[in-house]
């Protein structure tokens, strides 16, 4: 199983196919602009945090991700910077790197804004032949490099009002080689980087005075790629307590809560219920994702 996995997963990173290669989270309307530069500044506070995921419990070699993430305004000049530095590792295969997002938010009516943002990428992907080395023996690519170090870039927009907010962006948009084989061999596909094109959304519902619920929805494509929508909703209490329910099409349910401290650091868990693929050779898998988030204004 074991084998059979790092196989699939090497193939999926480097291969014909084409996977969604930049990390997501249960918890990502919680963690600014992780799929759009323009969120950066947004609510015009200065914003750390940091999350640590670990998808399909129990089987070797399965994706952890660790993320510290960060995001400020700067009033003068009307401008919202930000960015994350992050650890994706998938069995052999690992990408780290660094996200710097430079976002312009322009005032509208009724209190809402336009945000346009800019995203600049820098990432180290690489190969641990050792892990390989028995399910692909003499494969070309073992002769080649395991380490690269490529740049990308990305933008982003988005619309804001007092009760909701829509927002669409795309990352790696220049697709730079990774160039993993450098031989002489005829190729018939290389191994780059992949359009990520993103549509989120979110509406704050204010039930009573003491609660508020807050639906949200999350659209990811990749060109010969399956579309992953997650959606779900919110439910917070007194602005101390929340919890979360949630689905990721096709492949789990998400159960989320948290709980605020003096309306300033935020602390949150979510548990992934998995259906597919992994339910088909074993049942039980899940992922578990903490998060820490602290923000200096209430």
């Amino acid at each position: 199983m074991n084998r059979i996995l790092s196989i699939l997963l090497f193939t999926l990173t480097c291969g014909t196919l084409h996977a969604q290669q930049l990390m997501t989270s249960s918890l990502y309307e919680l963690q600014g602009n992780l799929h759009n530069p323009a969120m950066a500044g947004l609510r015009k506070q200065t914003v750390l945090g940091a999350s640590y995921r670990s998808m399909w419990s129990g089987i070797e070699g399965s994706p952890v991700t660790a993320l510290v993430y960060g995001s400020t305004f700067l009033q003068k000049a009307g401008i919202g910077i930000g960015g994350y530095l992050y650890s994706d590792v998938t069995g052999p295969t690992s990408r780290r790197g660094i996200q710097t997002s430079y976002a312009y938010h322009i005032p509208m009516q009724n209190g809402a804004q336009f945000s346009v943002g800019l995203e600049a990428r820098f990432q180290q992907f690489a190969i641990d032949k050792a892990m390989l080395i028995d399910a692909l023996g003499t494969d070309p690519v073992m002769g080649g490099a395991a380490n690269r170090f490529k740049g990308d870039a990305g933008l982003g927009i988005a619309y804001t009002a007092p009760n909701w907010q829509i927002g669409a962006s795309v990352s790696q948009l220049i697709q730079s080689k990774l160039d993993f084989y450098t031989g002489n061999l005829m190729r018939n596909e290389e191994a780059r980087l992949y359009r990520h094109f993103y549509l989120q959304g979110s509406y704050q519902w204010q039930v009573d005075a003491n609660t508020r619920i807050i639906p949200n929805f999350l659209v990811i494509y990749l060109p010969n790629a399956p579309t992953e929508l997650q959606a779900g909703a919110r439910v917070e209490h007194r602005e101390i307590f929340w919890w979360g329910l949630s689905l990721r099409a096709r492949q789990s349910w998400m159960l989320s809560a948290g709980v605020k401290v003096q309306q300033r650091m935020t602390l949150g868990y979510s548990f992934d219920i998995y259906s597919t693929p992994l339910s088909v050779f074993d049942r039980g898998p899940n992922a578990h994702e903490i998060l820490i988030r602290y923000q200096f204004s209430k």
